[in-house]
């Protein structure tokens, strides 16, 4: 009798600490690099810190620009390569999440992510590697409809609603 109370009280023991741990710690802060590829990140007056890279591409990018301002989806200015959008802030549960596109002649030539979750390890080792793929997703699908990362998922769906609406300030669909 005694082995089955010490055993039934272990095993309580370790179900209450396994569902009581939590892997995020909050929500996190805005990031104030660019991740994911395309060149500068934006200054507070919303004009372009930086140029784009080429190809924008899956691997980290430049992280001379900071965040200044959050947008609303307005025209941020022109660069080299062209027209800058920033999507609106979307407010996840583990943290901010923005977009912004440079469009030229009616494409997505580059997409930066200049605030996501990155309040601790976790959100950082979950963000390098989603980033780049919703990047390369969209300037592959030249739209919002792309997937979403698994095991990112309210990254990925801050990511498209920040996506769609800088879809929508460069009148794209």
């Amino acid at each position: 009798m005694r082995r089955i109370t010490i055993w039934l009280l272990s095993t309580l023991a370790g179900l209450v600490l396994l569902f009581s741990y939590r892997t995020s710690l909050g929500a996190g802060s805005p990031a104030t690099a660019t991740a994911a590829g395309a060149g500068g990140g934006t200054t507070g007056n919303g004009a372009t810190a930086g140029g784009n890279s080429s190809g924008g591409g899956t691997t980290g990018g430049n992280s001379s620009g900071s965040a200044g301002s959050t947008g609303s989806g307005a025209n941020s200015g022109a660069t080299a390569g062209g027209t800058t959008y920033q999507g609106s802030v979307a407010a996840t549960r583990w943290g901010d999440v923005q977009v912004t596109i440079t469009v030229a002649d009616g494409k997505i030539t580059a997409v930066n992510v200049p605030v996501y979750p990155n309040g601790n390890g976790r959100d950082r080792q979950i963000n390098a590697r989603a980033l780049p793929i919703l990047t390369q997703e969209t300037l592959t699908a030249q739209s919002a409809r792309i997937d979403t990362v698994s095991g990112a998922t309210v990254t990925s769906d801050g990511y498209i609603e920040s996506l769609q609406a800088a879809l929508d300030a460069a009148h794209l669909s």
